[in-house]
């Protein structure tokens, strides 16, 4: 409760103040805004955004740079590593992270993140942590990022118990995912957590058809050829039905939708349905879509299989059919440590591959 007086200390790591010190924020220039971020992070280049003791809490990030750049939206990447283990928890690029997939920047206002805009980047997803936080970010783009700003929010003496569990969020991309496989958002969790949400990103490969009717399947504890739980489609997991139009609320939307392009992005937050889970988790969605039969079968050809859709018959012109186009996901959760090897993190190519440019935006002076 926000009235209760609690015996916490409250820090914020910057640009110029970046070992959170008591009295020391704004000291450049004689306190006239003289380092307010980083400038020109190199290709190659990793920058130490928190490097704190514990016990604490990150309460809030948030962190901008110039806008319209696809790549480093995509290549600019995050990760937190808390406790001193050495295998991050959080390996994710940056504009996923922060809710758009496919290096795009989209006004996004939710519970937990925010792309307010479309580039002020605010998390409020609570991190505890017992010994200590670690919060970093790379260039592994091919140019530099002129300006980076930021601020880490965060709280120190917290309770921290033994059921208290540690943020994580993985990044992954099937480009194309083959025909006939589901999409993996999320494997190999080993250890007790709850799934937090998702951000999930497609580009649709044959946008003469539907593409998301595919179940997003939750595999829990034990869980091996069917889940104990199944949705009814992929918009249907985030809120929405028949298709998707662009809409942010506080725990699911689409902010992109561009179906010009087969350009989607979706979110699910879990807030008030938490997913538990004691032992092990594993997320897949399928690769389904619905249309006209007879055109699917021409673009498939040998790999076309179609399926009764609901409300029709099998011998109709329409139907569901297997499908293989361009995922990509953000998985959210907590868990106990230690953590379960990550799989290998996409490379650059594999990350920005097809991601289709915009223009660059001008950079407005609000953001210097």
């Amino acid at each position: 409760m926000l009235y209760q007086l609690k015996k916490l200390r409250s820090r914020a790591a910057t640009a110029e103040n970046k070992q959170a010190e008591v009295g020391a924020g704004g000291k450049a220039n004689n306190g006239r805004k003289g380092s307010p971020c980083l400038e020109n992070v190199k290709p190659g280049e990793t920058h130490v955004l928190l490097d704190s003791k514990g016990p604490g809490m990150v309460r809030h990030i948030w962190c901008t740079l110039p806008p319209g750049n696809v790549q480093h939206m995509r290549n600019v990447i995050i990760r937190m590593y808390w406790d001193d283990q050495k295998q991050p928890s959080v390996e994710v690029p940056i504009g996923d992270f922060f809710g758009i997939a496919h290096g795009r920047q989209r006004n996004l206002v939710s519970d937990l993140i925010y792309m307010q805009e479309g580039k002020g980047f605010n998390c409020w997803i609570p991190m505890p942590f017992k010994k200590a936080a670690r919060i970093t970010i790379e260039n592994d783009s091919d140019s530099d990022v002129p300006l980076f700003f930021y601020q880490i929010d965060f709280t120190l003496d917290d309770e921290i118990d033994e059921d208290t569990g540690y943020f994580h969020a993985q990044f992954r991309r099937a480009n194309p995912c083959p025909i006939h496989e589901d999409f993996t958002v999320l494997d190999g969790v080993k250890g007790k957590g709850v799934y937090l949400g998702t951000v999930l990103g497609v580009r649709s490969l044959y946008t003469e058809s539907w593409w998301g009717e595919g179940e997003f399947k939750f595999f829990i504890d034990g869980d091996t050829a069917f889940p104990t739980i199944c949705g009814t489609g992929a918009e249907d997991y985030m809120g929405s039905a028949w298709g998707l139009e662009p809409t942010v609320t506080p725990y699911q939307g689409a902010p992109l939708v561009e179906n010009d392009n087969g350009l989607y992005s979706i979110y699910r937050f879990h807030v008030k349905d938490p997913i538990y889970f004691q032992e092990d988790l594993k997320i897949t969605v399928q690769q389904i879509g619905f249309g006209d039969t007879a055109s699917a079968k021409r673009h498939y050809g040998e790999e076309f299989v179609h399926y009764r859709a609901a409300g029709t018959t099998i011998e109709s012109d329409t139907s569901y059919f297997e499908r293989s186009d361009d995922y990509c996901s953000t998985a959210y959760w907590y868990q106990t440590l230690p953590t379960a090897p990550f799989p290998k993190f996409p490379n650059q190519v594999q990350r920005s591959d097809d991601l289709l440019e915009e223009n660059n935006q001008k950079v407005e002076r609000s953001d210097i």
